[in-house]
This record gives structure tokens, sequence and C-alpha cells, in this order.
């Protein structure tokens, strides 16, 4: 029986994952040519997952030269982080002041550890989920153009943010650093809340930077083979 042929998805899913998990080192070269030999498909499915994985910021196309896998600068990273700490602090404030206690033991009642049975260990959605809660935050307080610059810094980031949910007590860590900073919300605790926060990002960026550098040693010598992988 014939291989059925990836679809456009398929190939994006896959190549998304093979960028996230350094499969394909950050600011190497790859061509559709190369990609379509590698995935055992057209160029048509590769240049539409290119173009998706382009306008998510995993990589550069160049007219004439190909696409660049983005790079990672840990000092980019670190810039990154001091303006999200600052946003983040600025969000709370806001929230402590201006959203509902329904709102709050709502937020808090998603990220209780007793709860966490009912949690996934798929880093994806934890990522998502970690990013959903702080920008929750931001939209409580009623200033959507914080909440904008936040998502846009969160973009960022959100590609190292992933790793650090391949650990299951990165895991246990957030759900606990959450339901404390929702806790202090509601006791409109803003010193206490803004503590947690500064802790629970700075733990978060020195975790991230650890993991990826380990990653970036382990995958440095890897490019995309030139067989088919197994489907």
């Amino acid at each position: 029986m014939a291989e059925a042929k990836l679809s456009a998805k398929d190939v994006y899913t896959r190549l998304r994952e093979m960028i996230l998990n350094f499969e394909i080192y950050p600011g190497s070269r790859v061509t559709e040519t190369e990609l379509a030999e590698y995935f055992g498909v057209s160029r048509t499915p590769i240049r539409s997952a290119l173009q998706r994985l382009e306008v998510e910021g995993y990589l550069t196309v160049l007219p004439k030269q190909g696409c660049f896998i983005r790079n990672l600068d840990i000092e980019d990273l670190r810039k990154y982080y001091q303006v999200r700490m600052s946003l983040e602090q600025l969000s709370l404030q806001m929230a402590c002041t201006y959203m509902s206690d329904t709102a709050l033991s709502e937020l808090a009642a998603a990220w209780d550890p007793a709860r966490q049975a009912e949690r996934s260990d798929d880093p994806e959605e934890m990522e998502a989920r970690d990013e959903a809660f702080h920008l929750a935050l931001a939209e409580g307080g009623g200033n959507l153009v914080l909440r904008n610059y936040l998502a846009d810094v969160n973009r960022h980031l959100r590609i190292v943010r992933r790793l650090g949910f391949t650990m299951a007590e990165r895991i246990d860590q957030t759900y606990d650093d959450h339901f404390r900073i929702c806790q202090s919300l509601l006791r409109r605790d803003i010193i206490q809340a803004q503590s947690l926060m500064r802790d629970h990002i700075s733990h978060n960026e020195q975790f991230v930077k650890t993991l990826t550098l380990t990653q970036l040693a382990i995958h440095k010598k890897r490019s995309i083979p030139k067989a088919r992988p197994e489907a």
C-alpha cells in the first residue's frame, strides 16, 4: 500500500516541532528543495508551511537566499524578560485595582494546585495556558494597550518558554505561583503579588535559559537529513 502524502498542515506541524525541539539549529539555513526531499512532498506544502512559520516568527524568508531559522540570542532573551517584568508589574497594579473578586477567584480556581490531577502535561498546551493567565490579568486591569504589548513580548519568548513545560516540576511550580499571585490580588496585597511575580518570572527565565543552552549544545551539530523521516 502506498504511503499517504503529508498535507501542508502535517508538514507545518512537524517542521514547527523540529524548530521548537532544536532539531534544526537556530540560525541555520534551509531551502524548499531540501525540505521537500526530507518530507517526501512537493514544494507547494513546504512553501505554505514556511509562510505560516514566518508569520508566527519561527523563521525568516529572504528572497533568493532561503529560509533562516530564528536565531536564539541569550542577550536578546534577557532584554525581553526585562521588558516583560516591567509590564507584568504594571499589569498586577491595574488588576489589583480594577479586577473583580469573581474574576480573580475564577482565575485562582483554574490554577489551584489541588486540581493538578486535571492538568495537561503537553508542553504546548501548558505554554498557551500560562500565557493566557498573564494576559487575563492584563485584560482584567482594563488596559488593552498594556495587554497587547505583553502579548507581543510573549511572542518573542514563546519558543523558549515552551521548553520549561517539558519538566513536571516546572508545571507544578507554575500552578503554585499562579495560585499564590491570585490569592494575593484577592487580598488586594499588591506588594506581595508583585514580589511573587518577580520571583516567578526570574525563576522561569533562569530555568529556560539553562535548558535552552543545554538543548542547543545537544543539537548543535544536527541538520536536516537527506532521507525522509519515518511516518
